[in-house]
């Protein structure tokens, strides 16, 4: 049975974390072309801060949902969806700006075409911090950087949430992959399957060149950008590398490009075939309960991760 009510994470102002509070709403339903989602897990990304924050409005009214992806179980289809059904197991990723519900909630409404089946291999709730990252990583490497076997791939920022995915599916593409890191992040690298990880405070060895850079960081594009060979692809998804790669269009040297990630089913459906092969698997810091949301924002707002935080609903 679907309740009448649920519980969702909701702000009523812009601000600092604590306006997120968890209220009693009404459970959505699904129109056409959409899914009902019970859902298990959903995680925090650093644009749910920006939204949260104010710092990108759009134009939206309040209050306001906060999360962009999930994984769960579908409990109602609405009409012309016939490639999903009651109890199939989905993860998706949403897309675009929060709505007045976001997936941060007992339950959640999805375009069907944006979700697909979840990885078998692991939990729901670990499942939920891939989407928003797997996406990015996978078309930051293969269609951005063009990533082939026998690359050489530098990832910057290869700790958070995209770079942990990144050095993963790099690897499994059949390129040789150095991380760039914290010091205590570095055994967590290699265990993904860099083969050397860079201190990120220290400036980067001038006699090592690569074919490929995945720059999730942004504070230093220019200088890793020195270190491509001829030929080289660096991509970047850091809003503050934007104005260099701007630049970087009037310089000598390859262009940066700028990825904005792409809500696509068969992409979450490639993602769910490397999670069930062994060859990606979810790097969760920590799992929090609904009440504690505002919690795991302030740990995203930090700059700090080792993986993914999650908030667990079912």
């Amino acid at each position: 049975m679907i309740p009448a009510t649920m519980r969702a994470a909701r702000h009523h102002r812009y601000g600092d974390p604590d306006v997120l509070r968890a209220d009693t709403v009404d459970v959505p339903r699904p129109g056409p072309r959409e899914v009902l989602v019970r859902v298990h897990g959903a995680s925090v990304n650093p644009s749910d801060a920006l939204f949260r924050s104010g710092r990108l409005r759009f134009g939206a009214r309040l209050p306001r949902g906060t999360g962009l992806d999930l994984a769960g179980e579908v409990v109602a289809v609405g009409e012309r969806v016939d490639d999903l059904a009651v109890g199939d197991r989905v993860w998706g990723y949403r897309g675009g700006l929060p709505k007045r519900l976001g997936t941060v909630a007992e339950y959640a409404v999805m375009r069907a075409d944006r979700c697909a089946p979840a990885p078998a291999a692991v939990d729901l709730v670990a499942a939920a911090a891939l989407p928003t990252v797997g996406l990015t990583a996978l078309q930051v490497l293969r269609d951005s950087l063009r990533v082939r076997p026998g690359d050489r791939v530098l990832v910057v920022g290869a700790s958070g949430g995209v770079g942990t995915a990144a050095v993963q599916l790099a690897v499994a593409m059949g390129a040789t992959v150095t991380a760039v890191a914290g010091p205590s992040n570095a055994d967590l690298c290699h265990d993904l399957g860099a083969a050397d990880v860079w201190d990120h405070t220290a400036a980067p060895p001038a006699d090592r060149v690569f074919d490929a850079v995945a720059d999730l960081h942004g504070a230093h594009a220019r200088d890793y950008r020195r270190l491509l060979d001829r030929g080289g692809r660096i991509a970047t998804t850091a809003t503050r590398a934007v104005p260099f790669a701007l630049a970087s269009a009037l310089l000598p040297g390859p262009r940066i490009r700028v990825v904005q990630v792409k809500a696509r089913r068969d992409d979450l459906a490639t993602l769910a075939r490397h999670v069930d092969d062994g060859t990606l698997r979810p790097v969760v810091e920590r799992r929090y309960p609904l009440d504690q949301v505002a919690a795991a924002h302030r740990a995203v707002e930090t700059g700090h991760a080792r993986g993914k935080r999650v908030i667990e609903l079912g």
